[in-house]
């Protein structure tokens, strides 16, 4: 008998926890920019620097935690990375000075890199292969939680009782997913005494080795495209959801920062949303390809409005944010795309792999957005803050533009799987 719902949502609820805190985590220096500017005397391309150091340690790690999620199973990943994270978020919150607090936030890069992917081979090992895409949607959504907790609730709370006390309480709901993590979750339905979904546990899956399932895993083409054009959806999101957008719209619209914060959330939960939608519409239709294509263009469309239009009222620009998160949830249709288009049993590793690729976006995005801006900087400060031109924010998210144009373009490459498993 195959594992109840109800059993197998409390199991992926432990990895959806950990992923909703490594979001939050991913997105909380967008609404203390300030804060962190001004305590560690940080110009635009230091923070930008200082938030992408989360990204670099977190790409790194995506090959590495998808080959041993496939090797270990999730069990084992998703316990001990909370732990990791927990004295990274300690780091991040008592440091004195720039260096700590980055190399506390290349240890929560480093460990939450493995809620997603662990998270994914959850997703496979506990459910229904038809299911799959939906998962990978509802798990964008739970993430996209996590950068909803740190954007209006968490500028409240930090006006209240400051970002650090805040960072500190992060580290403790961290550590005590690390508990329930290692006292609910098993690796497979069998571990429960159920039967299992995937045709090999995890003692007798044959093991093509790693160096050879990573080559089995390049050897389609849908693999590298996959790496590349989620990439742009998500380094556009979180570029300006993530960092830049607070400042942008506080200083260009005449936001308050808390507002802003709700207007870039608007942005976010659309993009939860979006990502279960999109997952359940391919699925339904059974076809990746066209529905991926219809996000993309559509999100596309939408970036060039919010950045480009002139005068645009509140209102409007918060329908424009609606659309374009939602639209762009449609990136979470690579990860059931390229599971299809590999050998199921490298589920892990395709998944470590796209996901490298996709933080790769903010990661590039994020920092080069901060060097342009103070490239065009007119030389204005307030409160000991540099603050930008319309100008400099335009040619900022221009970058965003170009590479959710190249994205689009890619997609027509792509080799449609029709929703069934190719090898």
């Amino acid at each position: 008998m195959t594992p109840p719902v109800t059993t197998a949502f409390l199991v992926w609820s432990c990895g959806a926890l950990f992923y909703l805190v490594a979001f939050f985590h991913r997105v909380a220096p967008a609404v203390i920019t300030t804060e962190l500017m001004r305590d560690f005397h940080l110009s635009a391309a230091a923070l930008g620097n200082l938030s992408a150091l989360y990204f670099y340690s977190y790409v790194a790690m995506q090959i590495p935690t998808g080959i041993l999620a496939d090797r270990l199973g999730p069990r084992r990943l998703l316990a001990v990375a909370p732990l990791v994270a927990t004295i990274g978020a300690l780091f991040f919150a008592l440091s004195p000075g720039i260096v700590l607090a980055g190399f506390g936030r290349l240890l929560i890069g480093a460990s939450v890199a493995v809620a997603f992917v662990g998270l994914l081979k959850i997703s496979a090992n506990w459910f229904a292969p038809r299911h799959y895409a939906l998962l990978s949607g509802l798990a964008l959504f739970f993430g996209v939680l996590g950068a909803v907790s740190a954007g209006p609730p968490l500028r409240l709370a930090v006006d209240l009782w400051g970002w650090r006390n805040l960072m500190l309480v992060s580290a403790l709901a961290t550590f005590l997913i690390a508990i329930f993590t290692w006292l609910l979750v098993r690796d497979y339905p069998s571990d429960k005494g159920y039967s299992n979904f995937t045709t090999a546990s995890a003692g007798s899956r044959p093991d093509p080795g790693i160096l050879a399932g990573l080559r089995q895993v390049f050897a389609q083409r849908n693999t590298a495209l996959l790496c590349f054009i989620p990439a742009g959806i998500v380094g556009s999101v979180l570029t300006f959801a993530g960092l830049w957008g607070v400042p942008y719209l506080t200083s260009q619209h005449g936001l308050g920062t808390a507002a802003a914060a709700t207007l870039t959330s608007v942005l976010l939960v659309a993009w939860a949303v979006g990502g279960p939608v999109f997952g359940w519409l391919s699925d339904r239709l059974g076809n990746r390809k066209r529905i991926y294509l219809a996000g993309c263009a559509l999100a596309t469309a939408g970036w060039s409005g919010i950045i480009f239009l002139p005068g645009l009222s509140l209102s409007l620009l918060a329908l424009l944010l609606l659309i374009t998160g939602f639209a762009s949830g449609c990136m979470s249709i690579s990860f059931a795309f390229v599971r299809e288009s590999v050998p199921e049993s490298l589920s892990g590793t395709s998944a470590g792999v796209v996901n490298m690729g996709i933080m790769s976006g903010p990661m590039i995005l994020q920092p080069a957005m901060g060097l342009l801006l103070d490239r065009l900087w007119q030389g204005e400060v307030s409160e000991g803050v540099r603050v930008y031109g319309a100008g400099a924010y335009q040619a900022g998210f221009s970058l965003m533009l170009l590479w959710l144009g190249l994205s689009l373009v890619l997609l027509f490459f792509t080799r449609e799987t029709c929703c069934r498993q190719q090898l």
